[in-house]
């Protein structure tokens, strides 16, 4: 069928929409693809429709091809499987709850581990039944506090998630690597520029973990890369610890008046001009920093914690929050300091931290901050910092947390090379989720030796709404759209450049023949300027763009590449097979 501009239910814009913060969602709006019905929640249009569907499409080939089965699941879910795996409470703020007309609590998925699981548990009752992977391609709800980007990030979202269900480890390994393996094909059939890099499970639990990211400036993802191979997020990145050192011999620590130092700056710059070291100047990596935030538990209550860290680094929220999850990181506010009198605000040092101090604040340690290493840090006295403070010697801390910020030039975990930053877009996470719902659920199954076993499960999720966003996010120009073929709206656009009888009659024979072969066309039959039909032509983003004008008169039109802007001339005699022959790649 074809589809015709003149009828079709489409509205472009020229201007960008007021809302629109990254290109993807101001090309997705101007050209027609999407309108936005609420904060974080948006309508497909008909082409835009198109485009998502074909996503679906080539991530339902390569799941069926791996022996995946496709099931559906109700978005509207009961409360008690949640509650059974804690995760009613863990998500927090993050849930749409809501009551029946019963009272009864239900939720708008967010994710369906435990769906998943009850299925197979009602089903299979022997290892004969596994392995089994099963997916779905379903619309979740999470109610995020910022929804922001378009189609990046909003409240109503489509994603495909599937789960492996094996009878023991080495069938989970084997099962992860099917899911990798489609994955690359799927990925490298959407037209992505992506890496895969090292991930934490977060909130879902399991081990062996890999995002993929799509390659983008305008990603809110940080992750890492060495030259050695080495590629990480930047939430799972560990930090190479130095080696413990003597404490015997070191000097005994001393306090000092510093007044007017309530920052690692003027700290830095205070000890130079008062107390210069005789081998190199103090740096902020001399200085121990603490650093207090509260964390907010999904059951509402609060928690103070202080981080210790190098007064060169600052706190990395995202890694934080990774590592502290489900709790949410909230600022340590005026009313927080006055409810901790004993924090002295500028001035804090380990001497009141710790479960076991007089605060009772929770104190955790960058890795770096190792014993036998010694800091310039607060006294817990205004004004006052002491000088020498040795870790392991004069204070411990209940724990160690990577929160501290990675920086361009830090040392790859693997001593593969100096990290280098990028930006991506996540598109898919992969894990092993190991026995974690199965336990929680109850779902085992008798082995070859009669014994009941618990099952192990892998997760695998690709964010199908998102890719739509992500493509348009690495593949436009000043004009608008450049979809890959695979997922555009249609093969070829043909635009009427003109109004003559021939010209028409000329355009609607091609778009009819390549139409009965099997080629998908938009045709441009509109009463608009020919100004506007190739504004909206390169708006749209089809690949292939076949001009019907004067060149009527000399028996040829032009095909435009949208991608490269190629334009060549091709008789009328030609252009049919000409145009199936480049929508086949010939």
């Amino acid at each position: 069928m074809i589809t015709r501009l003149s009828t079709l239910f489409l509205r472009t814009l020229r201007e960008d929409p007021a809302d629109a913060e990254v290109p993807s969602h101001r090309l997705l709006v101007r050209a027609g693809y999407i309108r936005r019905a609420a904060p974080g929640i948006y309508s497909w249009l008909p082409l835009g429709y198109r485009v998502l569907r074909n996503v679906e499409c080539i991530v339902r080939e390569e799941m069926d091809a791996i022996g995946a089965q496709e099931v559906h699941f109700p978005a509207l879910l009961p409360r008690e499987p949640y509650e059974a795996t804690g995760r009613w409470t863990e998500y927090g703020d993050n849930l749409f709850r809501l009551k029946d007309r019963k009272q009864a609590d239900y939720l708008l998925g967010p994710t369906h581990e435990e769906m998943f699981t009850l299925l197979v548990k009602d089903i299979c009752s022997s290892y004969k039944s596994l392995p089994l992977a099963l997916y779905q391609i379903q619309t979740k709800y999470r109610d995020e506090a910022r929804p922001r980007a378009g189609i990046l990030r909003g409240r109503e979202f489509v994603m495909k998630d599937s789960y492996s269900f094996d009878v023991d480890d080495a069938g989970l390994e084997a099962s992860y690597q099917r899911h990798r393996d489609a994955y690359i094909r799927i990925f490298d059939r959407l037209g992505l520029r992506y890496v895969i890099v090292a991930a934490m499970s977060g909130a879902m639990g399991g081990s062996a973990s890999e995002e993929f990211l799509a390659d983008c400036v305008n990603g809110e993802d940080t992750y890492v890369r060495s030259p050695g191979g080495y590629a990480a997020n930047v939430e799972a990145v560990t930090t190479p610890a130095p080696d413990p050192r003597p404490v015997d011999g070191l000097p005994a620590a001393h306090v000092e008046d510093t007044p007017d130092t309530p920052t690692i700056e003027t700290l830095v710059a205070h000890s130079n001009a008062e107390f210069p070291r005789a081998d190199r100047p103090w740096t902020g990596a001399d200085t121990l920093k603490n650093v207090l935030v509260m964390l907010r538990h999904p059951d509402g209550t609060r928690e103070p914690l202080a981080i210790g860290l190098p007064g060169d680094r600052e706190v990395d929220l995202k890694r934080l929050e990774a590592q502290v999850a489900p709790a949410e990181v909230e600022a340590f506010v005026e009313e927080d300091f006055k409810n901790h009198p004993l924090v002295v605000k500028g001035y804090l040092g380990p001497g009141v931290l710790g479960t076991d101090g007089p605060t009772g604040i929770r104190y955790l340690l960058d890795p770096r901050v190792v014993t036998g290493t010694a800091w310039i840090t607060g006294a817990n006295e205004p004004g006052r910092h002491v000088f020498g403070l040795v870790a392991g010697r004069d204070f411990t801390a209940d724990g160690v947390v990577e929160a501290a910020e990675v920086r361009a030039g830090d040392p790859a975990p693997d001593g593969s090379g100096p990290l280098s930053l990028a930006r991506g877009i996540e598109m898919g996470h992969i894990f092993q989720l190991g026995r974690k719902y199965a336990d929680a659920l109850d779902l085992r199954v008798l082995d070859e030796n009669g014994k009941l076993v618990t099952v192990t499960m892998g997760s695998y999720g690709i964010g199908v709404s998102r890719a739509v966003a992500a493509i348009a996010e690495s593949s436009y120009d000043e004009r608008g759209l450049i979809w890959p073929r695979e997922v555009a709206p249609a093969d070829v656009h043909v635009v009427m450049a003109g109004k003559s009888a021939e010209i028409r009659d000329t355009a609607e024979l091609i778009a009819a023949g390549l139409d009965a072969s099997g080629v998908t066309v938009i045709l441009d039959d509109r009463n608009a300027s020919v100004g506007v039909k190739f504004a909206d032509a390169e708006l749209l983003g089809v690949p292939t763009i076949c001009v019907v004008g004067k060149g009527v008169a000399g028996g040829v039109v032009e095909v435009r590449d949208r991608a490269t802007g190629e334009k060549t001339e091709v008789s009328l005699a030609e252009v049919a097979e000409h145009l199936r022959a480049v929508v086949r790649g010939g």
